[in-house]
């Protein structure tokens, strides 16, 4: 069976609502002439009078009064949803997924002030490692931790990542106490590794010429806020990021191992969707805000990094593994 032409139904609706072809040619803005002719598209393809035209007067038949109460109810249904698409498109609501780790330690203290700039927005975040499926999920966004390599999606980095070893100034004392060597410091350390990271201890320690470490780790978790915890109380060296910890250098609990090794800068956060998300203006605000949030924090970053004598170099990583 041939689908009824929309276009045809449209105007037909109009007119039986309106009463006539002229109202219904200014409504929709033809002539009357094409108003006309598509009735008699849609009487031709029906194989029935939908109206009766007595004395320059219209009124519907029983078949057209049958179509149009059922027209009338469907065009009222997609005029509702539209509109409720359109108030949705433009409303301040955000649905995203985000790192647990970088969800608590980074995004959540600064949604407080962004919450009071912005009193009527509503957002909903997510705290997981895996990433969305946009094609079967209602989310907004992925505030994604990697290299940002996502065919088909939109990706633009909003925080550069500063890699380097971390400890606490106590457990830093102890390993000065048995060598002045940063390289036998760390042959000797406990080392606390972050599994989830992109840069860890069998990747850094190589590279940096230290051969001999312990790699049996005596911790290991999923969870770089777990490691980043568990080194503040003294227990051993964690390879973390300044995004992590960094309220916990600038207050002293944790400190750098030593700047004789370079600091690992790389691309790492980056908001990611399908491109048509960002005709939604909320997205676009939010993704901008998050962005200037991140680059301040990235200057935070390498302010703090400077005055301790640590040098950085911008490094991309072949393979990647889900931040948590």
């Amino acid at each position: 069976m041939t689908a009824l032409n929309l276009n045809a139904l449209t105007n037909f609706e109009a007119v039986a609502r309106l009463g006539g072809v002229s109202k219904a040619a200014e409504e929709l803005k033809v002539t009357p002439s094409a108003v006309s002719q598509q009735l008699r598209s849609l009487e031709h393809q029906l194989g029935v009078r939908l109206f009766r035209r007595e004395n320059r007067r219209l009124s519907l038949t029983i078949d057209g009064e049958r179509l149009y109460q059922t027209a009338t109810q469907a065009f009222e249904s997609i005029r509702e949803v539209r509109n409720a698409i359109m108030r949705q498109r433009e409303s301040f609501q955000l649905s995203m997924r985000v790192s647990p780790s970088f969800g608590e330690r980074w995004l959540a203290p600064r949604l407080e002030e962004f919450s009071r700039d912005h009193p009527t927005w509503e957002l909903r975040v997510d705290a997981t490692p895996d990433f969305s499926d946009f094609e079967t999920e209602v989310i907004d966004l992925d505030l994604r931790y990697g290299d940002g390599g996502w065919g088909g999606l939109y990706a633009s980095c909003i925080l550069n990542d500063f890699i380097l070893p971390l400890c606490s100034p106590a457990y830093l004392e102890e390993l000065r106490a048995g060598s002045s060597d940063p390289r036998e410091q760390l042959r000797g350390a406990r080392l606390i590794d972050s599994s989830k990271a992109y840069f860890r201890w069998d990747y850094w320690l190589p590279r940096n010429g230290v051969q001999g470490a312990r790699m049996s780790y005596p911790f290991r978790f999923d969870r770089s806020s777990m490691s980043v915890q568990l080194a503040k109380k003294g227990a051993g060296v964690v390879l973390e990021s300044t995004t992590i910890a960094l309220d916990d250098l600038l207050c002293g609990a944790l400190v750098p191992v030593s700047s004789a090794f370079d600091v690992i800068e790389f691309p790492a956060y980056w908001v990611v969707c399908p491109a048509r998300h960002m005709n939604r203006r909320a997205v676009r605000l939010f993704s901008n805000w998050v962005a200037r949030e991140g680059e301040r924090d990235a200057e935070r970053a390498r302010a703090y990094l400077s005055s301790h004598g640590c040098r950085s170099t911008l490094e991309r990583r072949p393979s990647f593994i889900a931040r948590d």
